[in-house]
């Protein structure tokens, strides 16, 4: 599903050069729920911003699902993404002005589809995730907890081929970050969705079943989770 070759990040400053990620080799099959771990300014943030599609590369190649994303016109790139990937952020990402409920369909309504069944889906996940009660509410109504579960049905809605969650429990109290990591690992178990996750946290590491480590933009240690959390 996701094919990295040789992958360098870096950004031009005058005549320097600053490296970010440095020929990075990684292969991420469908199913699989995967960790980026790392010291910060390790490049975790960088990487899964490359594998969504909303950064590009220097040097190397991406293909996904098959396709050579680093050859791509920036048209088929942003269509690749917002078809196939969704992404969850640690600031939650949500639209201010907008309730619950537009948010949810805000990705549907980039897709063009249609409003029967824009209301349709939208209505599935409220009920999936038990915010039928809060479809009206704007996000400043919402707790921490509150809005990153909208923030994974919001990525959900699109039904991806990939979650990218990016520090997703980074904001919340312990409990919050527990229910939040329990829906990604069903979400991965259940449904069958591929997930790339970046985290500071062993606990949160181990609702995975890989660890991807690194240091300094380089992959360190590629390794099974020892002990998976129990959905």
């Amino acid at each position: 599903m996701i094919e990295l070759r040789d992958v360098t990040k870096a950004y031009r400053n005058g005549f320097s050069q600053t490296f970010v990620l440095r020929h990075i080799n990684l292969d991420i099959d469908k199913g699989e729920f995967v960790t980026i771990m790392g010291p910060s300014g390790a490049g975790k943030s960088t990487l899964l911003h490359i594998m969504g599609l909303l950064d590009e590369l220097s040097e190397g190649e991406y293909h996904f699902l098959g396709e050579p994303t680093h050859e791509m016109a920036e048209k088929r790139r942003t269509e690749l993404h917002r078809t196939h990937i969704g992404f969850v952020f640690q600031a939650y990402h949500l639209i201010d002005d907008l309730t619950v409920y537009e948010n949810l369909e805000t990705p549907l309504l980039y897709q063009g589809v249609s409003r029967s069944e824009r209301k349709s889906k939208v209505a599935d996940l409220l009920d999936r995730f038990s915010l039928v009660a809060k479809k009206d509410l704007f996000p400043r109504q919402l707790s921490g907890g509150q809005q990153q579960l909208v923030g994974v049905a919001r990525a959900l809605i699109i039904e991806p081929r990939v979650i990218l969650a990016d520090e997703p429990t980074g904001n919340l109290q312990s409990a919050q970050g527990e229910e939040i990591m329990e829906t990604l690992q069903t979400l991965n178990e259940r449904d069958g969705v591929t997930i790339v996750q970046v985290t500071h946290s062993e606990a949160q590491a181990r609702y995975g079943n890989r660890v991807v480590k690194l240091v300094d933009g380089r992959v360190t240690e590629d390794a099974a989770t020892e002990e998976r959390t129990a959905a």
